[in-house]
């Protein structure tokens, strides 16, 4: 290769480009859902924009109040949920969300919406004090509820198995939108001074075992016994114990390498912590189309019958081999 064409080698498919060539290939291919996944991808410019200038602004640490889920806010909670609800709002394709900051569904006053979404804005956003890789998740339904009407909450409960798309952003030493469409996994790696999302990680497929294991051991005595049971095993195997305590930072890294996460239920949340439609539901598909899986403990994830918006759930979630023989243990 000579240095003129060094110089003018291409910087790769964008993330639009990429939609825009899978679209045919959805099936509801009409372009609203494509669009959806620019709002997405827009308001995600947005997150990494102010997490990188987040200590210049006074935006890091708690903003002085609790969420429905009665944790405390930080002020990066707040501005990533302004953010995503004002693009998905002003993108037009959607009619209703839920996010992990509100108790009720929000209404976008956009009935002829097709598309309902479940989102936790800011994952892990404590972490970002110091530094830490932090996220975002989000899960799309078609609605079933006639278009024209207001949404219902029977929208949101259609469970896991009918997710038409989801994914999470990765704000981390880079930031990185990873998500499907049933179509397989793909991730896009952001580059700042375009301001675009560049295809980085194409099909990916996750490895069917690893030996990684991401979990909080100190919480250890207070898990149920399987959980426990798992993970001297994992131990006797001598296994890496890889911790960030930011669950989409944990879970990309054991996608690409090959692990497995847990959050299993405890004596101080005896139905799990994760909630399952905008944190639990969304992994779980992306990792069924990479070639992982996920368990509750007893039946996968995408199984599991929901019941309210903010439903907790146990979620272990990783490389099939290290689930099949976690499940071995309850």
């Amino acid at each position: 290769m000579t240095k003129q064409e060094t110089l003018a080698m291409p910087v790769g498919v964008t993330l639009d480009r990429f939609i825009k060539r899978q679209q045919s290939a959805m099936p509801f291919a009409s372009g609203e859902l494509s669009q959806l996944l620019r709002d997405i991808a827009l308001a995600g410019k947005i997150i990494n924009r102010e997490i990188n200038r987040a200590g210049l602004v006074d935006i890091t640490g708690a903003f002085g109040s609790q969420n429905v889920q009665g944790e405390e806010q930080q002020k990066l909670d707040v501005v990533a949920d302004i953010r995503f609800l004002r693009a998905l709002k002003n993108g037009g394709e959607v009619c209703a969300i839920i996010t992990e900051e509100s108790d009720e569904i929000i209404y976008t006053d956009n009935d002829e919406g097709k598309y309902v979404v479940a989102i936790d804005p800011l994952d892990g956003s404590s972490n970002i004090d110091v530094n830490v890789s932090i996220g975002t998740i989000f899960s799309i339904y078609r609605r079933t509820s006639p278009i024209g009407t207001r949404a219902t909450l029977e929208d949101f409960m259609q469970g896991g198995r009918n997710q038409v798309a989801a994914g999470y952003i990765l704000y981390g030493s880079s930031t990185i939108l990873v998500y499907t469409t049933g179509q397989g996994v793909n991730a896009f790696t952001y580059e700042n001074s375009l301001g675009e999302f560049f295809l980085s990680h194409k099909d990916i497929v996750s490895p069917e075992n690893g030996a990684i294991y991401s979990v909080n051991e100190g919480n250890y005595n207070d898990f149920v016994s399987g959980a426990r049971a798992y993970i001297v095993n994992c131990r006797m195997k001598e296994y890496s114990g890889r911790y960030i305590g930011s669950l989409v930072g944990d879970f990309h890294r054991n996608l690409l390498k090959g692990g497995i996460y847990l959050y299993p239920a405890s004596k101080k949340y005896p139905k799990g912590k994760l909630r399952l439609l905008y944190e639990c539901y969304p992994l779980a598909f992306l990792a069924e189309q990479a070639g992982a899986t996920s368990t509750d403990g007893y039946q996968n994830v995408l199984d599991i019958e929901p019941n309210s918006l903010h439903q907790r759930s146990p979620f272990y979630v990783g490389a099939k081999e290290m689930v099949n023989e976690l499940l071995l243990h309850f």
